[in-house]
């Protein structure tokens, strides 16, 4: 029988999802503590992989048992596991249907905050800079015009192909410009390419790159002269859906993203 779970996780003590050998990440504490929840080992295979330092406030994953888990799982399973994992949910699926090949889009956010707050530290992205955030707009809605992002991929050699179809690249803030925050919808994303496309808006919005400079990098004219990554703790995978949910928006932002007052530009 297999199990879709819906988790969350402040990611900022975890080296990513993904398990390694050398590094706690949250693929292992999940693994170990569901294994000795169920008495049996247990493989979890995520929706994706997130970096490390990254926060999930919606993420799934699924796993395979031989018998039905007992009704007080989550209550157990939330008992065990350390405070920077929740899990929410558990839905029986088919067994064909797989995390991350049956997804059919992603959604992330990227929240940055420019005064510095020890509160948000490991939250959010600080950058104590002033941004024009009228020129960053300028080169965002570009991006959905764009389909082959190797300019923002990490490790082009890994992908099949680096086409993505970006259906959504929008600019919020709040406070007076205090707070930043980018969303991306796409249904793919490329190994590091929205650290590396926020890098780069940061840099349109201090005025280190023109709006042209990076629409370039957008349609491969030119590669780009910075070649940097934004600060991991200021992502957040948001939300993951699937043909077969109607309505998967439970837990889509955490608290600090769904504050409100954010405002779209």
């Amino acid at each position: 029988m297999r199990y879709f779970a819906q988790i969350a996780y402040k990611g900022y003590s975890y080296s990513g999802w993904q398990r390694q050998p050398t590094a706690i990440t949250v693929q292992q504490v999940l693994e170990e503590c569901m294994s000795k929840l169920l008495g049996t080992p247990t493989i979890c295979i995520g929706c994706g992989r997130t970096d490390a330092m990254v926060h999930a406030s919606q993420f799934f994953f699924h796993f395979d048992i031989d018998t039905k888990p007992n009704n007080d799982i989550l209550f157990r399973l939330n008992k065990m596991l350390p405070d920077d994992i929740a899990i929410h949910q558990i839905i029986p699926v088919d067994n064909s249907t797989h995390a991350q090949f049956s997804a059919t889009s992603r959604t992330y956010n990227y929240l940055i905050h420019t005064q510095k707050d020890p509160h948000l530290s490991e939250l959010s992205a600080y950058y104590p800079q002033d941004f024009d955030l009228d020129i960053i707009k300028q080169a965002l809605v570009a991006i959905p015009l764009h389909s082959d992002f190797v300019n923002f991929c990490r490790c082009p050699s890994r992908h099949k192909s680096t086409t993505c179809n970006v259906s959504q690249a929008r600019l919020f803030t709040m406070d007076g410009g205090k707070m930043i925050r980018f969303q991306f919808k796409s249904n793919r994303f490329l190994q590091g390419m929205i650290r590396m496309m926020v890098q780069q808006l940061i840099n349109v919005g201090t005025k280190l790159i023109s709006t042209d400079e990076f629409v370039s990098y957008l349609n491969n004219s030119s590669t780009p002269r910075y070649n940097k990554s934004a600060y991991p703790q200021g992502l957040y995978l948001s939300k993951v859906e699937y043909p077969f949910m109607e309505n998967n928006d439970f837990s889509m932002f955490s608290n600090l993203l769904n504050l409100t007052g954010w405002k779209e530009l």
